[in-house]
């Protein structure tokens, strides 16, 4: 028999119903009468998530989820610029145009692998180590990917210290009311490109599973730059009883990568397409485990418990030096320079324990959520090993030229303890106001050599206890429209790759302090009727003890230069004029547009001593890698089973050191990045409810543009992005 309780929402008063695992799964609060941003007349939707998400209070924390099923972005090639085109404020790096490795950032933090983001998957940690070196050296195919989940800065109570928020891959679930059902997209484009996803889940009584398989390969855009990536994952849930469930998944990843490495400006302006270099090779095998519990208690309360676990690598060799300088030492006879090899082995684990309970107070309906996290992390770094003076991928140590094996050998430990608390009290019927709390345990150790034969070693570790506040806040401006506010502090140790150089010229301070600030947001957002989505707000992020790279004696030297402050607006709105004249119509002519500005600088210098010159100062100038302006637009047209999109991407110029150092140096590894515009097209075309096809081109006007400048991997100097190149594919679900 189903019961019944009551929320009182911030959006408007829900009706839930009772935690029922026979009606309701209990990774979710299902909540009925919601507002319905996602409607169905607006594809490619973009939708928030509820006030009470998978046991987290969201209420007044500014978010989005991306519904991958309802766009007609290239996931063949996780094209990232379309999947977050209705996400405000996104900057994105394109090392290359494979779409393994994604990084995006918001509000003008480095995009380098997601690291400012929590990067999750199905809830669990995915990155590299979260304190030491929280890198998203994987990501899951976005075809596998069911939704994606963004929690700006304000979740770090619930998540954990960090600025840029929560990102959170959901992957596709078994079919509850099929006991099989296969689904298969077969992909092939440019430059070689063919991406094949398939999968099979479905449900047999008590049981759930679904499973997929991915493969892509390409020779890529640019030269040298082919890869070949294949990932497998497989999710099993059985239904104990009526409150109980219990879940188990694994996720496999293995990739190879020829990286043409990084251009000088000269080189990029003659031929972006050109390579300097032929035998570097990236690689990294993947795997993550996890356990999970879903427990409901009672009607009022829920236990949800998520163990897991990481055995990762991260694997390189390649001759790195800049751009400027040959790869051979005599090209008459084509003889090599050795390669050098980089080696990282990962061992994580952790467990997330998180209750949710619903109370009464003074007649108003409360929830109160709590958690404790547990996290251990290890890391091996093994670098700059001699290796051979071959082409092909290969870990083998040229131990005639060597007499050591890695002149760089460490071992990096983290240790985690957490515990939070949120409370969402209500206030009448249209206000809310959510306080909470997260203290961090935090022991991290290094040791080991920095140099050859123990010429420079390192036994160092460092205990911190980190305590975070926040406090959020929503009130109904309409049914379905709110207001929100909030304030969270957020905390980030120095990361182990902060502490040590890239494999070329970068110069490091010792001294190193870990970052501290805060984020606050204010913004108003929902739909009317059912032809208008949009979230209008402002933003500031204040980011103290910042690390970044300055230009000392013409060498990149990262060290903690300051602090800054980032504020901006963050505007997305999204209208079918054909449904606000004729709701009837089966036409959709649906209008978005995604617009940031983002004043980001410094405002304290903290002059360190390597600088000779006293008055030297980065105060007022731009955080490197922080567009003032990310805009993108685009339209979507839909009638019966065609679907056409059409986006515009435009990002501004960047500095990319604190000094802001307009022209490049003669190895591209510093100086200004121009603004640039990509447009993208799509078209999709269902010829039954079991077959679709798709097609696209990207890049349409075969557009020259970089979007960052590496100081090692993927090579020193200017990374291009891809030009123009074309997909086509069909997939099929039965």
């Amino acid at each position: 028999m189903k019961k019944q309780y009551f929320i009182l929402s911030s959006f408007l008063i829900f009706s839930l119903p009772a935690f029922n695992q026979d009606t309701i799964d209990t990774n979710k609060v299902i909540i009925l009468n919601q507002v319905n941003i996602e409607s169905a007349v607006l594809k490619n939707k973009v939708s928030r998530l509820h006030e009470v998400h998978d046991a987290i209070i969201v209420a007044g924390k500014k978010n989005e989820i991306i519904n991958l099923r309802e766009t007609e972005a290239d996931l063949s090639t996780n094209n990232m610029r379309q999947i977050f085109a209705k996400v405000p404020g996104v900057s994105i790096w394109e090392n290359d145009g494979s779409g393994i490795q994604i990084g995006v950032a918001t509000r003008g933090l480095s995009p380098n692998r997601s690291w400012e983001f929590n990067v999750r998957q199905n809830g669990y940690d995915i990155s590299s180590e979260v304190f030491g070196y929280p890198e998203a050296y994987y990501n899951p195919p976005m075809e596998a990917v069911e939704k994606i989940e963004i929690i700006r800065g304000a979740a770090s109570l619930a998540y954990g210290p960090q600025f840029g928020g929560l990102l959170n891959y959901e992957l596709k679930q078994a079919n509850p009311n099929k006991a099989i059902e296969v689904e298969s997209r077969q992909t092939i484009g440019s430059y070689g490109l063919f991406n094949s996803f398939n999968a099979i889940g479905g449900t047999y009584k008590k049981l759930s599973y679904y499973a997929y398989f991915h493969h892509r390969n390409a020779k890529g855009w640019r030269e040298n730059s082919r890869y070949n990536v294949n990932s497998g994952h497989i999710n099993l849930s059985y239904q104990i009883n009526a409150k109980m469930k219990l879940g188990a998944e694994y996720t496999s990843m293995n990739y190879l990568m020829q990286q043409a490495g990084g251009l000088t400006d000269s080189m990029f302006a003659q031929n972006a397409r050109q390579s300097t270099r032929a035998r570097n090779w990236f690689s990294t095998p993947w795997n993550v485990a996890a356990l999970t519990l879903d427990y409901n208690l009672n009607d009022n309360s829920i236990i949800s418990l998520k163990n897991f676990a990481l055995i990762a690598e991260r694997n390189s060799v390649g001759f790195l030096r800049t751009a400027n300088i040959l790869d051979t030492i005599n090209t008459s006879i084509n003889d090599y320079n050795n390669r050098q090899i980089d080696r990282d082995f990962y061992n994580n684990y952790g467990s997330e324990l998180r209750y949710l309970q619903k109370y009464t107070l003074f007649n108003q309906s409360n929830v109160l959520t709590v958690g404790a996290r547990y996290y251990k992390g290890n890391t091996r770094r093994k670098q700059g090993a001699i290796g051979t003076r071959g082409s092909d991928y290969e870990l083998v140590i040229d131990r005639l030229t060597n007499g050591y094996d890695y002149s760089r050998n460490l071992n990096l430990n983290t240790e985690n303890y957490a515990v939070y608390i949120e409370n969402l009290f209500k206030v009448g019927k249209h206000f809310s106001i959510t306080p909470g709390f997260r203290y961090e345990h935090i022991i991290s150790s290094i040791d080991g050599r920095f140099a050859a034969n123990d010429v420079a070693t390192i036994n160092d570790s460092r205990n911190r206890n980190v305590y975070l506040l926040g406090l959020s806040t929503q009130y109904n401006t309409t049914e379905n429209t709110n207001i929100y506010a909030n304030y969270s502090q957020a905390f980030r140790p120095v990361l182990f790759s902060e502490l040590t150089p890239s494999a070329t010229t970068d110069v490091i301070d010792p001294n190193l302090k870990d970052v501290k600030g805060y984020n606050v947001d204010f913004g108003w957002r929902g739909a009317i009727g059912n032809f208008i989505n949009f979230d209008i707000g402002a933003f500031y992020m204040f980011y103290d003890n910042r690390i970044g790279t300055i230009n000392v004696n013409n060498l990149p030297f990262r060290t903690n230069i300051g602090a800054s402050e980032t504020k901006g607006i963050e505007a997305f709105a999204e209208i079918d004029p054909i449904k606000l004249i004729n709701k009837k119509s089966l036409h959709q002519f649906a209008l978005f547009a995604s617009y940031a500005y983002i004043d980001a600088k410094y405002v304290k210098w903290n002059n360190p001593a390597i600088v000779n010159d006293p008055n030297k100062t980065i105060v007022g100038k731009s955080v490197e890698y922080a567009p003032s302006v990310i805009a993108r637009y685009g339209l979507t047209y839909h009638y019966k089973m065609l679907t056409l999109t059409y986006q515009i991407n435009h990002t501004g110029a960047v500095f990319t050191d604190a000094n802001n150092t307009y022209l490049p140096n003669t190895t591209a590894t510093v100086g200004k990045i121009n603004e640039y515009t990509v447009m993208d097209a799509t078209a999709a075309f269902s010829i039954s409810k079991h077959i679709d096809l798709r097609a696209g081109v990207n890049n349409l006007t075969d557009e020259r543009y970089a979007t960052r400048r590496a100081g090692g991997y993927p090579g020193p100097g200017l990374i291009p992005g891809n030009g123009r190149t074309y997909f086509a594919g069909i997939g099929m679900k039965f």
